[in-house]
């Protein structure tokens, strides 16, 4: 932004000089910001940009407003008459850069209105505004261009009596005749008379409906609506936006142009839920010894991920039902933020190490991980991931390696590794040597007596949710676990949701919401093992936040998440950790990503 604010100034410099050589800068600009939008921009008092028309232009907004003062024969813009300089004419800041945009091609935009706010007497200004325009043949030839009279301006019986090219402002909400809205180009409307907000929060139940239904009033005229005066930031962009008004006004059109434009992507309305199942903790009474350990790892999955599943799913969790919560830091060996590979790595090996590292510590040596620690100690152990097996968590659980991105060596791992059980997607990555059964349905697993059972879910990535992965993941988990229940031996299990991640990566709430929704069935499915199994300890956790994600608006009743982003990478913030079972109280508290594995050990009473 700064850079772009800096190549801004040279263009005001340059701009009355060779306007040709700075088209393939603005061009850059129309390039990142045009867009197909349902609310248009308008730059209110444009004049007062550091460089007015250009600025507006190239963000993209649709409307460009300019206070136009007659004054010995000559319209000069400015926002008070004691402000009016000599060089500060229409003209030159608007009517010839118009000019000039249309000599270059460089007016994209689908319609653009020039909104002149008249401050001087009516007639005479708009009779030496029209001789003005009528001096640039082209400009009154291009249909896309309109000019529209604001602020004093003549009685509404007058209008027709203007060029086809000047357009009127209409200001209140009393009819006309059909000739007469002809020559209506917008209607217009002062916020502050039907409401005082500032902007922040929402709209107090008084004034809403008042809002509301002038919006409804105006637009039944069937022409384009603005308020002016409104209060200029996100919150009131979303609101005006969402309630159908057509000109937004805004003194930042390239924020609002861009807010405007994502807005639409950021949305999402849910139609999947998970039921919500309510905990016995029963443990809280009897504590059983732990026996089992289930670690569910939601990747990418921050407090903000799941504050949108929760908020879409009509505002309740299984996750949400549970006591225990605590927090955990992120951070790896050697990167103030961490990827998948040493964030799980600290998992599985209680050791925190580098970026992109498997299973080895920050010297790149082989350190024990959980599943060869507990199946010494007689433990099953289990994968289940929405990932491919050789992806960098599920890995981290089996292999040893000094890059994430070595997948046949990872895949040769697996072949020596001490898993019971694994279920994934990724087959194609697998030599078909591999001593593990193979079933063709999650149905299968459970019941299934081989010594070591595979599932894949897919020959290579596993479809998201919103492209019908339905319920598989949770109906894996159910499976996996009693697979490994009937083998009569304690057992550990390792359940990741991979997708978060890719929803935070592309930025997409869709994914993110429906990923962690689908989470929440798996974890219902672990609860359930729990309460049925006592001895079960489980813990739901994230090796990191993906995205910088926050959720600025939403509607519970229509579950309905507004997302915004700061990254398409990971970021540091601390990550909640839920936990159900004997021993959970040891899971709360602030502490590190590689104590979670000492305190699994501790819980299952070994060293």
């Amino acid at each position: 932004m700064e850079s772009r604010l800096n190549n801004l100034n040279v263009i005001k410099n340059l701009m009355y000089l060779n306007l040709k050589k700075i088209a393939g800068f603005i061009g850059l600009i129309f390039a990142t910001t045009l867009y197909s939008q349902t609310s248009k921009i308008h730059s209110h008092n444009d004049y007062e940009q550091k460089i007015p028309f250009w600025y507006a232009l190239g963000s993209g907004a649709n409307s460009i407003e300019a206070d136009v003062f007659l004054e010995n024969k000559k319209l000069f813009v400015a926002h008070n008459q004691k402000d009016i300089r000599k060089e500060r004419t229409f003209e030159s800041l608007y009517l010839n850069p118009i000019d000039k945009a249309l000599e270059m091609n460089m007016i994209n935009q689908e319609s653009l209105q020039i909104l002149i706010d008249i401050k001087t007497d009516a007639k005479t200004t708009l009779n030496q505004i029209v001789k003005s325009i009528q001096k640039y043949p082209k400009i009154t030839a291009e249909k896309k261009i309109s000019f529209v009279i604001s602020g004093n301006q003549p009685a509404s019986e007058e209008y027709n009596s203007y060029p086809d090219f000047i357009k009127f402002d209409y200001q209140k909400l009393d009819d006309l005749t059909a000739d007469q809205w002809k020559k209506v180009a917008l209607l217009s409307l002062s916020f502050p008379q039907y409401s005082k907000w500032n902007g922040k929060g929402g709209l107090t139940e008084d004034d809403l409906p008042k809002v509301t239904e002038v919006i409804k009033k105006a637009k039944s005229f069937g022409k384009p609506f603005r308020f002016w005066a409104i209060p200029d930031g996100k919150t009131s962009w979303e609101f005006f936006a969402q309630n159908g008004v057509d000109f937004i006004n805004t003194d930042h059109p390239k924020e609002c142009v861009e807010y405007v434009n994502s807005l639409r992507k950021r949305t999402f309305k849910n139609n999947i839920f998970s039921e919500i199942y309510q905990p016995e903790f029963s443990y809280l009474k009897k504590k059983s010894p732990v026996k089992n350990f289930i670690l569910l790892i939601g990747d990418g999955n921050g407090l903000s991920q799941i504050s949108s599943s929760v908020l879409a799913n009509k505002g309740q969790l299984t996750l949400t039902q549970l006591k225990n919560i605590g927090l955990i830091k992120t951070t790896a060996a050697d990167n103030f933020t961490t990827d998948s590979a040493a964030g799980a790595t600290a998992f599985a090996t209680g050791k925190k190490t580098k970026n992109r590292f498997i299973g080895v510590d920050t010297e790149g040596k082989k350190t024990l991980n959980l599943t060869e620690v507990l199946s010494e100690k007689g433990f099953n152990t289990g994968i289940i991931t929405t990932d491919e097996i050789v992806g960098a968590t599920p890995s981290a659980f089996y292999a040893h390696q000094k890059d994430r991105g070595m997948e046949k060596e990872i895949a040769e791992d697996l072949l020596t590794s001490k898993l019971t059980f694994f279920a994934s997607g990724g087959k194609s990555k697998i030599s078909p040597n591999h001593q593990f059964s193979v079933v063709n349905q999650p149905e299968e697993i459970g019941k299934n007596k081989s010594d070591k059972l595979a599932y894949f879910m897919s020959e290579n990535g596993v479809p998201q949710v919103l492209k019908g992965r339905d319920n598989l993941l949770s109906n894996v988990v159910e499976n996996g676990l009693n697979f490994l229940k009937n083998k009569k031996k304690p057992f550990f299990m390792m359940i990741e949701a991979a997708q978060i991640d890719s929803g935070g990566h592309s930025n997409n709430v869709g994914t993110i919401v429906t990923e962690g929704i689908d989470f929440d069935r798996a974890i219902t499915k672990a609860i359930q093992f729990a309460d049925e199994n006592p001895g079960t300890l489980v813990v739901i956790t994230a090796d990191h936040e993906t995205g910088g994600f926050s959720i600025p608006h939403g509607d519970m009743k229509t579950s309905t998440i507004e997302g915004d982003f700061t990254t398409d990478d990971h970021s540091a913030t601390l990550i909640p950790v839920f936990s159900y079972g004997s021993g959970s109280e040891n899971f709360t508290g602030v502490y590190e990503n590689n104590e979670v594995f000492h305190k699994i050990l501790k819980a299952l009473k070994l060293k």
